[in-house]
């Protein structure tokens, strides 16, 4: 299956502004996780478009990021990554998304000799170690509190 990802560089400061502001009003009207129906005008004419509540939590999202100045990867999560692809989404490098895949941690499968990730299972193990990154600190907070190194419970 084809990656059907979309890329989009960081933004300029005109459309960081523009995001911002978008996101700012945007924001009151996407917490009710419902439909929204929006009026989209251009010069010549306009027209009402109503969006699913997961579109417009999505759209909250994009904003946001360009928002910070950042550039975004839209990927469908049904999508079957390259092992580059996977180890960009996870912030490792190939070899060590290889070894990860060897080892059984992330299944694959193979395309003739090419191995596929599918987004799904990048995602869960992104969520796997990331809550276990959690508590590793948890951890080591609760110890500093004990030893009295002046970390306060917040």
């Amino acid at each position: 299956m084809a990656v059907h990802a979309l890329r989009q560089p960081p933004p300029n400061n005109d459309d960081i502004a523009l995001a911002r502001d978008s996101g700012q009003r945007l924001a009151p009207f996407a917490q009710s996780a419902r439909s929204l129906k929006i009026l989209v005008s251009d010069s010549d004419q306009e027209q009402p478009i109503e969006l699913p509540a997961g579109a417009v939590a999505l759209l909250m999202k994009i904003l946001e990021a360009m928002a910070a100045g950042r550039g975004l990867h839209l990927i469908p999560e049904s999508a079957e990554l390259t092992t580059v692809q996977a180890a960009e989404i996870l912030h490792v490098s190939r070899p060590f998304l290889i070894k990860l895949l060897e080892e059984g941690t992330l299944p694959f499968r193979k395309v003739g000799r090419h191995r596929r990730v599918r987004m799904e299972d990048v995602m869960a193990y992104k969520q796997r170690i990331d809550q276990e990154r959690e508590r590793t600190l948890d951890l080591l907070v609760a110890d500093a509190q004990e030893q009295d190194m002046g970390y306060l419970d917040s």
